[in-house]
C-alpha cells in the first residue's frame, strides 16, 4: 500500500505543473473573456521566447547539478554592447557578435569554476555584480535605445508568427538534438547523476562543464537580444532578477536542481506557464504590487515540488533495490 502511495505522490508531483496550468487556464479564462483567445496564446509564447531561450541555458547547467545566477547580467552586458557599440552595424554581423559576446560571458564563468574550483554559486554571484556593473559604465547607467533594425526584428512576423518565437524555436531543436541525439547530451546526464563515475567512464567532465557554462552564456546573449528587440530599449533594470524565473521554468518544467534528471521540453512549458501568469494578472488588472508576490509563490512550488519528487523517488529506488532478490 506504501509502494502505490509513493507512485501516486509522484505521479501527482511529476504532473504538478501540468495540473497548476490547467487551474490558471480556468480561472483566468473565467475572470477575463480575453484571455482564452488564440492571439493571446499567441502573446504568451511571444512574450515568454526570452525567459525559454535563456532558461534551455540553464537547463543544461541545472542537469550538470550547476547553477547560474548571472544570466540577467549576461543579458544586460549583451543589449548595451548591442546598444552602444553596434548600433550601425547590420544585423547579421551584430547578432552574431552578441552571441560570442555571451559565450565568452559563460566561458568566464566556465574558467572559473573548472579550473580554480570555485563554487557556482558563488562565480555567477560574482560575475552578476561584475557583469552588470560593465553594462551599467558602457551605459553611463542611461537607456540605451536600440537601432532601427533591432527593433523591426522584434516586430517582425514570418507566416503569422512573431520573429521571437521562431528564434526560440531555433534554441529548442537545437538543444533536443544536443541533449537527445549526441554523446555530449548523455555525458551531460552522466555526470549530473554522479560526477565521479562519469570520469572513471572515461568523460572529461571538466570539459563538458566548461562546455555547458558556455551554453548557458550564449542563450541568455540571445534571450537578451530578443528581450531587447521587443522593448526597443535597455534600461539600468533591463535583466533584472531574471535568473529567479529562468531556474522556477526550468525546475516547473521537471529538471532537477541535484542533476541528471530533466529535459528542455519541460523548461519551455515552465517558461510558458511563468508567461500565463504574468498575462493572465495583467488581464485581470490586478495590482502590479502583487506580480512579485506571485511569481514567489511559482518559484516556491518549484522548489518544494522538486525537492519532494526527488525524496520520493529516492524512497522508491531504496524500496526497489530492498525487494530485489540476491
Amino acid at each position: 500500500m506504501t509502494g502505490l502511495r509513493g507512485k501516486i505522490t509522484l505521479l501527482v508531483l511529476q504532473n504538478a505543473p501540468l495540473i497548476l496550468f490547467a487551474v490558471l487556464i480556468i480561472v483566468f479564462g473565467t475572470m477575463s473573456g480575453r484571455f482564452l483567445t488564440p492571439v493571446n496564446f499567441i502573446n504568451i509564447i511571444n512574450q515568454a521566447s526570452h525567459i525559454a531561450i535563456i532558461a534551455i541555458g540553464m537547463t543544461f547547467v541545472l542537469l550538470i547539478a550547476g547553477i547560474d545566477l548571472s544570466v540577467g547580467a549576461n543579458m544586460y552586458l549583451s543589449a548595451a554592447v548591442l546598444g552602444v557599440f553596434l548600433a550601425g552595424m547590420p544585423p547579421l554581423i551584430a547578432f552574431p557578435v552578441v552571441a560570442v559576446l555571451g559565450l565568452a560571458f559563460g566561458a568566464v564563468n566556465a574558467f572559473i569554476i573548472t579550473q580554480l574550483r570555485v563554487a557556482a554559486f558563488i562565480t555567477t554571484l560574482s560575475t552578476l555584480f561584475v557583469g552588470r556593473g560593465i553594462a551599467l559604465y558602457f551605459s553611463g547607467n542611461k537607456m540605451v535605445p536600440f537601432s532601427a533594425s533591432v527593433k523591426t526584428f522584434g516586430r517582425t512576423a514570418y507566416l503569422g508568427i512573431p520573429s521571437a518565437i521562431w528564434v526560440f524555436a531555433a534554441v529548442l531543436i537545437i538543444a533536443l538534438i544536443v541533449l537527445k541525439l549526441t554523446t555530449f547530451g548523455r555525458q551531460i546526464y552522466a555526470i549530473g547523476a554522479d560526477p565521479e563515475a562519469a570520469a572513471k567512464a572515461g568523460i572529461n567532465v571538466k570539459r563538458v562543464v566548461f562546455a555547458v557554462y558556455c551554453i548557458c552564456g550564449v542563450c541568455a546573449a540571445v534571450g537578451g537580444l530578443v528581450s531587447g528587440s521587443q522593448v526597443a530599449v535597455a534600461s539600468s533594470t533591463f535583466g533584472f532578477q531574471k535568473e529567479f524565473p529562468v531556474i522556477a521554468a526550468a525546475v516547473l518544467g521537471g529538471t532537477s536542481l541535484f542533476g541528471g534528471r530533466g529535459g528542455v521540453l519541460g523548461t519551455v512549458f515552465g517558461a510558458v506557464l511563468i508567461q500565463t501568469v504574468e498575462n493572465g494578472l495583467v488581464m485581470i488588472n490586478a495590482n502590479p504590487y502583487v506580480y512579485p508576490l506571485v511569481i514567489s509563490v511559482i518559484i516556491f512550488i518549484a522548489v518544494f515540488t522538486d525537492s519532494s519528487r526527488t525524496a520520493v523517488l529516492e524512497r522508491l529506488e531504496r524500496r526497489k533495490i530492498r525487494i530485489e532478490p540476491e
